[in-house]
């Protein structure tokens, strides 16, 4: 029996890519076109992936050693044949790495994996800036005006390219078509390529008379002011993403505008969660008889009752006094250390003797 797996030279186990990049190469060798190819090994190929590509067929077949589906009693349906391609259709304009400046990768899942070819957006480049504020202002959010230099929309012809009141015509070079054709020789044999036309940008069409502003580009260089808008609570190291404040491109949508956003250390607080974290040292006699301390939070000072007998390492906890949120806000935890006086006067120490012998 013939053993699919086998032909293509997979393990059963074998992802669905596995599958597929075995396919494509002995595919390609044994092509009939090809000078080594064979004819005969070239439709078992094409059997045998129509087969394990399926992932219905795959399990019947892994099952019961054959495939039940419709249309498949012949043994298999071939796969697509070079000949039966017209690669005219196809837009190689792109920045993968084959010989004819095409993403390949494109051109094997289209030609063997059996999808429809589309016409890719053109998308203008992304943007990546850093951006570092105080710590306050992390926790409670602020806003952020800052200028970048960026490729942008030209404002006299807002994108359109031609100069205001002219119209356009059909661009001579593509004849409309906004893409040039181009035959190139590689290793595969002959391709008829596509590229954007260079004259109309892709657009297919031409300005009577080009915008001077932008010389008909739709885009130019130019400052742009940019509000950045610092929601409440964002961490060190947050990114923060603004769609289509990127660089504009001719014909196509605007990139994005990534901001990373660093907060400064605090002198006083650090943050844990939802909320604040802060240490204080109190005198012994403090400790022991309790105070009333002055402390100043990042919402202005407040009065903090320290109660008496506390011990050092002992946490105070403040609510709402956090880090803001959606659903609650965190709170405030005062960690209180205990100071211990290096010097005490004669006085001092004959009281700390009687508070010993009173057991305290």
């Amino acid at each position: 029996m013939v053993d699919y797996y086998d032909i293509l030279g997979v393990t059963k186990s074998a992802s669905k890519e596995e599958i597929k990049k075995a396919y494509r190469k002995l595919a390609h060798k044994y092509h009939p076109d090809k000078n080594q190819g064979d004819d005969e090994r070239f439709k078992e190929i094409n059997e045998a992936y129509q087969i394990l590509a399926d992932d219905k067929k795959r399990g019947e077949y892994d099952t019961y050693g054959r495939v039940f589906s419709e249309n498949m009693a012949d043994g298999g349906q071939p796969g697509m044949d070079f000949n039966d391609f017209n690669f005219g259709d196809w837009d190689f304009s792109g920045q993968g790495g084959s010989a004819f400046g095409g993403d390949i990768s494109d051109i094997f899942e289209n030609i063997f994996g059996g999808a429809t070819t589309t016409k890719r957006k053109k998308r203008g480049r992304d943007i990546s800036i850093d951006l570092e504020i105080p710590f306050e202002e992390s926790i409670f959010g602020t806003e952020r005006r800052i200028i970048l230099s960026k490729i942008a929309v030209c404002d006299k012809c807002k994108g359109e390219g031609t100069e205001p009141g002219s119209d356009f015509k059909k661009c001579s070079s593509c004849e409309g078509t906004g893409r040039v054709h181009e035959t190139k020789k590689s290793f595969f044999g002959t391709f008829t390529t596509a590229r954007e036309c260079s004259n109309c940008f892709g657009k297919g069409k031409i300005p009577d008379k080009k915008c001077s502003g932008c010389k008909g580009r739709g885009v130019f260089p130019k400052k742009e002011e940019v509000i950045i808008k610092i929601p409440a609570g964002i961490y060190d190291g947050e990114m923060i993403k603004l769609t289509g404040m990127g660089e504009a491109i001719s014909s196509g949508i605007a990139g994005d505008l990534y901001i990373k956003v660093h907060v400064s250390q605090h002198q006083v607080f650090k943050r844990e969660g939802g909320n604040l974290i802060m240490d204080m040292n109190i005198k012994m006699s403090d400790a022991l008889l309790g105070a009333e301390k002055e402390i100043k939070t990042l919402d202005g000072k407040i009065k903090l009752k320290i109660p008496a007998g506390i011990d050092s390492g002992e946490i105070l906890r403040i609510k709402g006094k956090g880090v803001p949120s959606q659903q609650a806000r965190g709170d405030l935890m005062i960690k209180v250390f205990v100071r211990t006086p290096k010097h005490v006067s004669y006085k001092a120490k004959k009281l700390i003797e009687e508070l010993k012998q009173e057991g305290v």
